[in-house]
């Protein structure tokens, strides 16, 4: 009904004015507003004092300054950064995006609202570009934050012990501190993308606006396309072509390494050197058939595979939609509800945490499905809890200026055997052994921020990436003589046998020729008796390598972390604290500085 001065003891001004304004108000916006006038009319000579007094209200008026602060290693949290605060901006906030490293903590006090889009690395670790941020929240100098309203999306792997971690503790010290939540900590497994609409949606309605644009954020909320004007994206990949399909190392090695070369053409997708590539691979059928052999299901039966009611045949969804390899905590918990098999039971209870990490690791679907049976379940509730198949992630082997409309990735296949069977990437296996030119591939553009050349082309750079890790380094080889860069530029490379591993060797000798290369030290750790590994090569030039770093170099750091990543950063430290006289808490200290002015960059995995 709308108010009118002859219904109403309005003048016609105020009706206006009332009826612009009623319909934008939330439910909880009128409950608080009738009760405020309820309680004007109670204390009709109270002074605006004792109104002030009245106890806090339902709904209280928020400031429209936000500030979204995001921590990521790979692109995930800044692209859901991205893509919230473009979502707040249509409902009329005032936001500012920043990188937690690029963020001058003394300003935390300041601040009315904070959104924490994190990711967790490794064995529960911030990102990089986290690290600093999450040490001060954590340390004697962070302020009390009683004014502060925050809520904290958080990404992680539930197949990892520390799931989340890093969101977990940036939630529990922002309240421990004095903040306010505005919604509660959504932590997001590997298909983040509608629980992060879900969390910016809440947000947004948290923040006082309408019904209705809460439930329209959710749309606008998806995390974006990759790529500004293309229509893929994470969400919507392009079936792109496989132009080439070749192995790198030579007979007799013991790995095999394949070099992709993929179109592009018609999408509209471009990248930078340092991002990456997504696919959305395929299991194998064979697995999926043992699967169902095991189980005894008909391959065709009719499965719903996802929210949206799709449906598909039984195999045919186990081989698209859904991970078959990899085993988690989640995964046992929800699948012990269709099993009274005792062990599985007792595995799961508290105080056998250490025998369930060690079941998990290097086991699949077909383990659980053998060993913790019989199986009261139907196909349906069998592939409700399975986890929707993951992308895989590659780091770019080619420059877009060098290559138009063409990206390049190095993939290295997995195969090892455990508990008595042969275990195989999913992806890898897929490029390996059964994906031909010709083929497509659902792929999108994985943009990284965090691992970005110079954008002056004097910069010196220094490159460590052993084995697969040399993929982002060939594409800022490509990218610095396309554009003339003449920056010193100095590469690390290790594999095991010079002869039959020496990755892209002939391309690499034509840069050293050219002068794009400045310098190459190369580790071959299975050619000499005693093992020699790149972080070796640097202690050997220990001096020159510091020189480097004080004349400015930015280093960057690609492969494995757990194992390589770790070994060059101790000797990074120790390169320091031995060449620069330091000790080794001022060593420690240089490294930090490195990585806040970003001159030392990591894309690990």
């Amino acid at each position: 009904m709308q108010l009118q001065a002859t219904n109403s003891p309005f003048t016609q001004e105020q009706a206006e004015l009332l009826n612009q304004l009623l319909p934008t108000l939330t439910e909880a916006q009128k409950v608080w507003l009738s009760g405020f006038l309820a309680a004007s009319q109670a204390m009709p000579s109270a002074s605006s004092e004792t109104l002030q007094a009245v106890p806090a209200p339902v709904s209280q008026p928020v400031s429209k300054e936000i500030t979204i602060l995001y921590g990521s290693q790979t692109g995930n949290a800044q692209g859901i950064a991205e893509s919230s605060s473009k979502t707040l901006k249509e409902k009329g906030y005032d936001v500012t995006v920043s990188s937690m490293s690029d963020f001058k903590p003394n300003q935390l006090k300041k601040l009315k609202n904070l959104l924490i889009i994190v990711s967790t690395h490794g064995e529960g670790d911030p990102p990089d570009n986290a690290i600093s941020f999450h040490e001060f929240v954590h340390g004697k100098r962070a302020p009390k934050l009683e004014d502060l309203h925050f809520s904290v999306l958080s990404l992680g792997d539930s197949s990892y012990e520390f799931f989340c971690q890093t969101g977990k503790e940036f939630d529990k010290v922002l309240e421990d501190l004095g903040g306010t939540r505005l919604t509660p900590r959504v932590d997001c497994d590997l298909d983040y993308d509608e629980p992060a609409a879900e969390w910016i949606s809440n947000v947004v309605e948290s923040l006082n606006d309408t019904q209705e644009e809460a439930v329209s954020s959710v749309s606008s909320a998806n995390v974006p396309a990759t790529s500004g004007e293309s229509q893929y994206s994470r969400t919507n990949p392009f079936q792109a072509e496989v132009l080439e399909n070749i192995n790198l190392n030579g007979r007799g090695s013991n790995k095999e390494t394949r070099h992709l070369e993929i179109s592009l053409e018609g999408s509209n997708l471009s990248y930078e050197p340092g991002d990456s590539l997504g696919i959305y691979p395929e299991n194998d059928a064979v697995l999926v058939d043992m699967l169902l052999d095991e189980l005894k299901w008909n391959p065709e039966e009719i499965v719903t595979v996802n929210k949206q009611g799709d449906v598909a045949p039984l195999k045919q969804a186990l081989i698209t939609n859904f991970e078959i390899t990899v085993l988690t905590k989640p995964l046992l918990q929800q699948a012990a509800q269709f099993t009274e098999n005792e062990k599985l039971h007792e595995m799961l209870s508290a105080g056998h945490e250490e025998e369930l990490k060690n079941y998990l690791s290097g086991r699949d679907l077909l383990d659980l499905i053998q060993d913790f049976g019989p199986w009261a379940a139907s196909p349906q509730d069998f592939v409700s809890m399975l986890r929707k198949m993951p992308a895989r992630l590659y780091s770019i082997a080619s420059s877009l200026e060098a290559n138009p409309d063409e990206v390049h990735l190095t993939i290295g296949a997995l195969r090892y055997e455990s508990f008595g069977r042969n275990r195989n990437g999913v992806c890898s296996i897929l490029c390996a052994e059964r994906l031909e030119p010709g083929h497509t591939l659902p792929v999108y553009i994985q943009h990284n921020q965090n691992f970005k050349l110079p954008e002056n082309g004097e910069t010196p750079i220094i490159m460590v990436g052993p084995g697969t890790g040399v993929a982002p380094f060939r594409a800022f080889m490509q990218e610095r003589e396309e554009r003339g860069a003449e920056g010193k530029s100095w590469m690390f490379f290790g594999d095991q046998h010079f002869v039959t591993d020496f990755l892209y060797q002939t391309e690499w000798q034509k840069w050293l020729k050219g002068g794009v290369l400045t310098k190459m030290d190369v580790a071959f750790s299975r050619d000499t008796e005693e093992k020699v590994y790149v972080q070796h090569r640097m202690l050997e030039q220990s001096k020159e390598f510091f020189q480097w770093l004080e004349d400015g170099a930015v280093l960057y750091i690609c492969g494995d972390e757990k194992n390589m990543a770790h070994d060059v950063h101790e000797t990074l430290i120790d390169i320091i604290e031995k060449e620069g006289n330091m000790t080794r808490e001022q060593a420690e200290d240089y490294v930090a500085r490195m990585q806040q002015e970003k001159r030392y960059q990591r894309d690990v995995y």
